[in-house]
């Protein structure tokens, strides 16, 4: 299936996920979520020479860190400008990683050719959730893993995304995204055949202020880029406080931001 029929059975631009992505400046993000890419690769236990697939690898983070551990890579995303990114991070540590564009929800790899495919923070943005999770175990051998860091509903990321629904109406029929963070959605997403292993784990967000990582978060996250570029002024006025006020609520410092980021790893056994 193609990324335009895919959108088109939602009936959703066909762009929409790689604009939304491709707003704002990942890289910033990106950069910040490296630890738990590093952490993910030890969880699954990742061994050298084993076939790889990053999915939604963004700036590369997991498929680097792969790569790093002797890994066969391919890593697949749908923004070309992440996908250069990324390449330019591979060859500037002289490592081997094969890019390709490409949509969660149809994956332009054969069935079972993988024995660890990986996602952080990545695939549980996907608009149909139960067709990129099929996508997912569609690729994995037998035997082997799907390792996957999603954002819990609890934490900072999780209720920052709900905001985000109060301000911008999501799709008709979507799921919010965190429930990739819950054992039970991923037991409805993956079904009775699977054995999950999954722990919470917290990333530390640091900012001089709260109101500085707001400014920066509404510059350069995607999302929320777009959440704001859709809202008129008294709009974007709420947007800001609301955001200040949870960065607040959750920040654990009298002097500048150092907030947890709560987030599930998790490893999937077929």
């Amino acid at each position: 299936m193609s990324e335009r029929e895919t959108s088109e059975r939602d009936g959703l631009p066909a762009d929409v996920q790689q604009r939304t992505w491709a707003t704002g400046d990942y890289r910033s993000i990106g950069a910040r979520f490296l630890l738990a890419a590093e952490l993910l690769c030890e969880a699954a236990r990742l061994r050298a020479g084993e076939e790889h697939l990053d999915v939604a690898t963004g700036t590369g983070n997991t498929a680097l860190a792969a790569a790093r551990r002797s890994a066969r890579v391919t890593a697949i995303d749908l923004v070309p400008e992440l996908l250069a990114h990324a390449a330019r991070r591979a060859e500037a540590e002289g490592l081997t990683i094969g890019f390709r564009q490409g949509d969660a929800e149809a994956l332009p790899v054969a069935d079972a050719a993988y024995d660890l495919v990986t996602s952080t923070f990545g695939v549980m943005f996907a608009r149909d959730q139960e067709q990129a999770a099929a996508e997912l175990l569609r690729v994995t051998r037998p035997g082997g893993r799907i390792a996957l860091a999603c954002w819990t509903p609890s934490g900072y990321m999780g209720r920052m995304l709900a905001l985000n629904t109060k301000y911008r109406s999501p799709a008709p029929g979507t799921r919010p995204e965190s429930r990739w963070g819950t054992t039970d959605g991923l037991r409805e997403l993956f079904g009775p055949d699977v054995a999950i292993e999954a722990g919470t784990r917290e990333l530390w967000w640091r900012f001089s202020s709260p109101e500085e990582h707001v400014r920066a978060w509404c510059a350069t996250y995607g999302p929320t880029v777009m959440t704001v570029e859709s809202l008129d002024a008294a709009g974007r006025e709420s947007l800001v406080a609301d955001l200040t006020e949870l960065v607040h609520e959750l920040n654990t410092d009298e002097e500048t931001v150092l907030m947890p980021l709560e987030y599930l790893e998790i490893v999937i056994r077929r």
